[in-house]
């Protein structure tokens, strides 16, 4: 015997046909949230998937090359934070050195290489922390947009019973339905943003960490031709780098 499928009078396609004007946008400005959410998820876990990778690769290629403009080339990619920071400090250098005798009196060689690696250091967190204060967000006021059509569906179910002049479930059953489709839709949305950024954020330190590391690690190589940690002589620092303080 087969089954005749009964179309729900109350559901989310009745609520996008017979809603008023507020719950049609309350439905678009959620559906935008969700979107926003998402493209900001997928596109900041490649980011931060392609930032680790870069990481890595700096710290196998660049100190094991033979010049600090090998080491460069060695790190590619425009977007390459660690790149941007090694650029930094042999410019900070090489300018420090080239003004040696107008700066040296106001500022020494390693306060204007921490300044400037430290600017950069600046900006690069910066654009790792795009889009996580807009997941915050949509985490937060999500719900809320969820209630305020939930209020509204409730507010639609009492006009209902005063118009019918009594509580029959026929009467109040599509405006509470859509105040609880309401309400579902606002958690939905509001629950992936905040996983989201929870986990963005632990994943985005942990770059950061690598971030600070390299940052110290250059500075410490451009002062004295040593990398922190590995003990290198500074005898052996690359032909290619500007002298270090140290050889001076």
């Amino acid at each position: 015997m087969q089954e005749t499928a009964v179309e729900n009078p109350y559901g989310l396609g009745a609520l996008i046909a017979n809603g008023d004007i507020i719950a049609r946008s309350i439905l678009v400005i959620l559906l935008i949230m969700s979107l926003l959410t998402w493209f900001i998820m997928i596109t900041k876990f490649f980011d931060q998937a392609r930032q680790r990778r870069q990481a890595l690769e700096a710290e196998k290629e660049f100190w094991s090359s033979a010049s600090l403009t090998d080491a460069l080339q060695k790190l590619k990619g425009t977007s390459n934070p660690f790149r941007a920071l090694a650029e930094t400090g042999k410019q900070a250098y090489e300018y420090h050195e080239t003004n040696k005798t107008r700066l040296s009196g106001a500022i020494g060689t390693s306060e204007w290489i921490t300044e400037s690696l430290q600017r950069t250091a600046d900006t690069v967190v910066s654009r790792m922390q795009s889009g996580l204060p807009v997941l915050a967000s949509v985490g937060a006021t999500a719900p809320f947009v969820g209630l305020l059509g939930t209020v509204i569906g409730i507010y639609h179910a009492l006009i209902a019973i005063g118009v019918a002049g009594q509580a029959s479930i026929d009467k109040v059953a599509g405006p509470v339905g859509e105040a609880l489709i309401m309400t579902a839709i606002g958690l939905a949305v509001a629950v992936p943003a905040v996983l989201g950024y929870n986990i963005l954020l632990r994943r985005n330190k942990g770059v950061q960490e690598m971030v600070s590391h390299f940052t110290h690690e250059l500075h410490a190589y451009l002062i004295s031709g040593a990398k922190m940690g590995l003990g290198m002589d500074k005898s052996a620092a690359p032909a290619g780098k500007p002298a270090p303080a140290a050889a001076r």
